[in-house]
């Protein structure tokens, strides 16, 4: 199943201090604002990937996004 993916802007939102890739809903969740929207893809490893073209340091969020969380 597809979704919706944003890469959050800003770094400082969590302790690894990496730009983090959420789905539509878990970024809705947390009230994100400052967000790009990545597209839709077939699983997070993907928008994570498209997520490293802004960000380099792009990384999956450990609760929608684990099997793209690198740490």
């Amino acid at each position: 199943m597809s979704h919706f993916y944003y890469i959050n802007n800003d770094s400082t939102f969590n302790p690894g201090q990496h730009h983090e890739v959420h789905t539509k809903g878990h970024a809705d969740q947390l009230g994100l604002t400052n967000k790009t929207y990545l597209g839709i893809f077939e699983n997070e490893v993907k928008a994570v990937a498209a997520g490293k073209s802004i960000y380099s340091n792009a990384d999956g969020c450990a609760c929608c996004c684990p099997l793209a969380h690198k740490g």
